[in-house]
């Protein structure tokens, strides 16, 4: 046996990918991707270019396109979500921590997540799977709204009332939101546009969101 044979024999291989690390890697590249030009630019070779692999392999490990597209919306919004609660949890007094998720939400700085919303609801009307998911995270957004308002308000408020408000807080935050992508409306921060609406509903001393 030649040495030159010997020293290929022995060379040491490259660790192989689990099919677990290799999901885990187009996911990242679809989430990455979506982030920084939409979901619209989700399509088989764009992500397969941004993981750096083949076509093939994200065909083989994503069940569809349509599913690969809700998939990554469903995990750039929920991780959202985690972390506007954990920053609003950490705040002690109920109507303190509302002015913090609501101005937390309207600070302009998620405008990269705010696109994926809004390409999500144009997507989703001809796409089940991501319709499904834009549903459940919208749900899911309801109810931590509704959580937050509960600790707020009166004791007295009914529960319909509660989540009548957090209707009307979940479509002024997203409605706000998505002017600022195109420079609509005032200018500065969204929180003054509509603490006062909230600040009636929940009864609230005028300014209690706004200090």
């Amino acid at each position: 046996m030649s040495t030159a044979s010997s020293g290929a024999d022995a060379r040491p291989r490259a660790p192989r990918t689990s099919p677990t690390e290799r999901a885990a890697q187009i996911a990242a590249a679809a989430e990455a991707l979506a982030l920084e030009e939409g979901l619209h630019a989700l399509t088989l070779r764009a992500v397969a270019a941004r993981a750096g692999v083949a076509s093939s392999l994200v065909a083989h490990y994503a069940p569809s396109m349509e599913q690969l597209v809700a998939d990554a919306f469903t995990s750039i919004v929920a991780s959202e979500l985690a972390e506007v609660r954990a920053h609003a949890s950490v705040v002690r007094h109920p109507t303190a921590r509302l002015q913090a998720l609501l101005a937390t939400l309207l600070d302009g700085s998620r405008d990269d997540v705010t696109g994926v919303w809004v390409d999500a609801w144009s997507i989703a009307r001809r796409s089940s799977p991501l319709a499904a998911a834009v549903r459940e995270q919208m749900t899911a957004w309801h109810a931590a709204i509704v959580e937050v308002l509960t600790q707020a308000a009166p004791a007295s408020m009914p529960a319909r009332e509660l989540d009548r408000v957090a209707a009307h807080v979940l479509a002024m935050v997203d409605g706000l939101n998505a002017h600022g992508l195109v420079g609509y409306g005032p200018t500065g921060p969204g929180l003054a546009l509509i603490a006062r609406v909230v600040e009636r509903e929940l009864s609230l001393p005028e300014g209690a969101l706004t200090r």
